[in-house]
């Protein structure tokens, strides 16, 4: 008995002990509203005193509990006493104090009873309100996967935690903003701006990964905010604090199975980087034997290892984030999925801790750019499976420097990579890299570009990518009348608002707004109020228009991040001219139909439909134009790759035979057959028209060569022959297309001073290539054919009114007054049986 009663008694001193010490390792979270130094050190004598006196009864345990309890209330209650919350703090303990005291316990002060009784409270009607439903997971994400409900189950009972937390993100968050109202007041928003950014990127490391990663993206965006917090949220690109290496080693050690020197030859004492979810050490890694390389180099790898506990900081940031998403969608009349996009946000959030996710999108990377012109000057850091987990991820070391930090003359050439990269990733892979802060972008030794960090990536399906496609053909072409449909189709636009989309009121807006955009100059080139004017003014009138789909979050950073690179090298950078030279690219080589659709809006603009369309000089300048900075750049012709002026040529000749001599019809290859097969036909007639006219006249009025060919005048005045205003267009845009195709010659290529020895080479190698693609070509060949046919029919059928000539006339009864013979407009038909019998046949063939 007296056993059982010793044990009875020392589990209960356990569990008290450890239920005073639970609320001494809490204090810290709260440090940030009250000084609990003083308190810490006092609660922790009294649980010395505690623990280390023994205790013999129930009632001891409970006068010790009580005794801890007295003196831990004292210190909190002259805290909040003097602070803003006094004065509620001292009415509650008045009130409510001496009915806490009856039901809990006399000897308990009224603040502590009232905080007792609260907790009491919320645990009862927390689990009246859980019968029936499951347990509460054990992590806010059981999967390791995004799961915002499995997060607020798990939370509901970590009030404390969310509390805590919520508060110390408005306190600090608020005091920031208090210093920075004060300096408005003052006239000192200029004169503090150094203070307040470096007072921000200290507050927005202090509040964890959630908020560096916003400040990782703002810092590279010089035309948002003034330089003094572009200098001081830089420090956040790769300066964030590191943790202890000994924890790193812990982590490594648990995740591969091994102790560091089982693993590595060498481990360094402290990271080269430190980032918000982890941190980088450049190590020597044991090779199987002598664990030396080929030539006798050691093997460098970059170790990346996970912030401990990482997962739960970011899991209640987000569903802080999430529960907070309804107020201000309410609040600020948002048309927007406000809680889509903070679910897409922390999806990719949440998968960039999965460090084998990562290793998968990094190899998925290199394997789909391989298929593209890019292959070569873009890559990713190669992974060490074998040393990769989910919270270790080990890569080839790369040497290399910061893009934005390269005094290389090639830089901007590899920004315009960097954008044709992420093009191609959005718009053709579908994978795209969502992370691309200047720390992350390398210029390697050799000239390239390396995309370090694959955590946070989204994913585009091909109908979204098409979509996006014919956007930017919209925008790159300034067709701004089509811009609407296309934001009603990206989701931009709520599909009740569709009728809408033909305003003129909208478009008139984005012109303006797009228009200033693609000038240059980012968002400091936009009239920021006349824009909300503009925007406040149609919402009153139309409602509430635009929204923000979810998807598009990810897209905005990365793209945003690359206007803000951008912007650093060159005040007038447009990021949309960036993406010009891949539109082009894309435009020209897709087969998909829509593309085309996007193809032909794009060198015809309005009179696309139009039968009698001829391209638009200016518009087939900007997309030859465009699709040679794509080549020239992504053959690595400008990062000092060149080459002799015959494969400049074979490279040439390769890109238009590929274009335009393909087996089967592409959306390109038919608009250059029509175009092609318009251009003959127009400059056939007004060469004969020319021809004709110099050779003389007879004086029946006839020219000479005429009444050679054509003795009996049947095709005198036909429409076959005859130039009308379509043909004198089309001669003239041919002769701007033949300027146009000399200018874009490539550009170490003179023709006129290429050696007897290089023409006959280069004749030979386009001799070649024709032979290789001589089914393309014959193909291509028959489909002019069948064009040029088609075009005549179609004239022939049109007919239209034939010239009137003026001739002599001896009998005045044959002729009018004028002297003009006229043609009896009701003897005309549109078409004969014959001319229709033989559409049928051409439509046959």
């Amino acid at each position: 008995s007296s056993a059982t009663s010793q044990a009875t008694q020392a589990a209960a001193t356990t569990t008290a002990t450890d239920g005073v010490q639970s609320i001494a390792n809490n204090l810290p979270d709260i440090r940030n509203i009250i000084d609990f130094s003083t308190i810490s050190e006092t609660l922790s004598s009294t649980i010395n005193s505690v623990t280390s006196s023994p205790l013999s009864s129930a009632s001891e345990i409970a006068a010790a509990i009580v005794s801890t309890v007295q003196s831990y209330e004292t210190l909190v209650d002259d805290e909040l006493t003097a602070s803003i919350i006094g004065e509620a703090w001292s009415s509650a303990k008045d009130q409510l104090g001496p009915l806490f005291e009856t039901l809990i316990h006399p000897d308990l002060p009224p603040s502590v009873t009232l905080v007792i009784a609260s907790y009491v409270t919320y645990s009862v009607v927390n689990t009246i309100l859980s019968f029936g439903q499951e347990p509460p997971p054990n992590s806010p994400y059981p999967m390791n996967k995004y799961d915002p409900v499995s997060a607020r189950r798990y939370f509901d009972g970590k009030w404390g935690l969310v509390v805590s937390r919520a508060v110390q993100v408005s306190f600090l968050s608020g005091t920031f903003l208090l210093g920075l109202a004060l300096d408005f007041v003052m006239g000192k928003l200029e004169s503090n701006s150094q203070v307040r950014a470096d007072e921000l990127s200290v507050l927005l490391t202090k509040l964890g990964p959630s908020f560096i990663k916003i400040g990782q993206s703002l810092s590279i965006r010089r035309d948002l905010l003034s330089p003094a917090y572009v200098r001081g949220l830089k420090s956040l690109q790769d300066q964030v604090p590191s943790f202890p290496t000994a924890e790193a080693r812990e982590i490594i050690e648990s995740e591969l199975g091994s102790s560091i020197e089982e693993v590595f030859e060498d481990f360094p004492s402290e990271p080269i980087a430190a980032a918000s979810l982890g941190q980088v050490y450049k190590a020597i890694v044991r090779d199987d034997g002598d664990g030396k390389r080929e030539g006798g180099s050691m093997r460098d790898v970059a170790v990346k290892v996970q912030r401990p506990n990482i997962m739960n900081q970011i899991a209640l940031d987000m569903h802080l984030i999430r529960e907070v998403a309804p107020i201000i969608k309410r609040t600020f009349n948002l048309n927007t999925d406000f809680v889509g996009v903070v679910d897409t946000w922390g999806a990719g959030f949440v998968d960039e801790l999965d460090y084998i996710e990562e290793a998968i999108n990094a190899k998925s990377f290199t394997e789909g750019i391989v298929r593209t012109p890019l292959a070569g000057v873009v890559f990713a850091p190669p992974v060490v499976d074998e040393l990769t987990t989910r919270k270790v991820l080990t890569t080839e070391w790369v040497v290399g420097e910061r893009l934005d930090k390269s005094a290389k003359e090639d830089v901007s050439i590899l920004c315009s990579i960097a954008m044709n990269s992420y093009l191609t990733m959005m718009l053709e892979t579908g994978l795209l890299h969502c992370d691309p802060h200047p720390g992350n972008l390398l210029r390697t030794t050799d000239g390239k570009l390396c995309i370090l960090d694959w955590g946070m990536v989204t994913r585009l399906d091909p109908d979204l990518q098409i979509t996006l496609i014919e956007h930017m053909a919209h925008l790159t072409s300034a067709d701004y009348e089509e811009i609407p449909k296309d934001l009603l189709r990206l989701g931009f636009i709520p599909e009740d608002k569709s009728d809408l989309i033909r305003d003129s009121g909208i478009v008139d807006t984005l012109a303006e707004i797009y228009g200033a955009w693609t000038a240059g100059g980012g968002a400091a080139a936009v009239d920021v109020n006349k824009v909300i004017a503009d925007l406040q003014e149609l919402t009153a009138e139309k409602g509430n228009i635009f929204k923000i789909p979810p998807y598009f979050a990810y897209i905005a950073k990365s793209f945003s991040v690359l206007e803000g690179i951008g912007l650093t090298n060159d005040a007038q950078y447009s990021i949309i001219n960036e993406c010009l030279p891949y539109v082009s690219k894309r435009l020209l080589t897709d087969k998909s139909e829509r593309t085309g659709g996007a193809l032909s809006t794009f060198i015809f603009g309005p009179d696309k439909s139009n039968e009698d369309r001829i391209i638009d000089y200016d518009r087939v300048e900007q997309l030859v134009s465009g699709f040679g900075d794509y080549t020239t750049s992504a053959s690595g012709e400008l990062l000092g790759q060149n080459s002799s002026r015959t494969d400049a040529v074979e490279s040439v000749a390769t890109q238009v035979l590929d274009l335009l001599a393909t087996e089967e019809e592409t959306p390109l290859q038919k608009i250059f057959i029509e175009q092609l097969a318009k251009i003959i036909t127009s400059s056939t007639r007004s060469a004969w028209s020319d021809i004709r006219e110099r050779s003389g006249k007879l004086p029946s009025g006839r020219t000479v060569l005429g009444s050679i060919v054509d003795p009996l005048g049947i095709f005198r005045t036909s429409p076959i022959v005859r130039v009308n205003d379509l043909d004198e267009r089309t001669v003239e845009t041919t002769r701007n297309l033949i300027q146009l195709i000399t200018s874009n010659s490539p550009s170490n290529v003179d023709i006129p001073s290429l050696t007897n020895t290089e023409i006959v080479e280069i004749s030979s190698i386009i001799a070649q290539k024709l032979f290789e693609r001589r089914s393309g070509v014959v193909q291509t060949g028959n489909r002019l054919a069948m064009q040029l046919l088609q075009l005549t029919a179609d004239r022939l059928d049109k007919g239209g009114e034939r010239d009137i000539v003026v001739v002599p006339s001896s009998d005045p009864a044959d002729s009018s007054s004028d002297g003009r013979i006229r043609e009896d407009s009701e003897k005309k038909e549109e078409s004969s049986d014959r001319l229709a019998s033989a559409r049928q046949i051409l439509a046959t063939i």
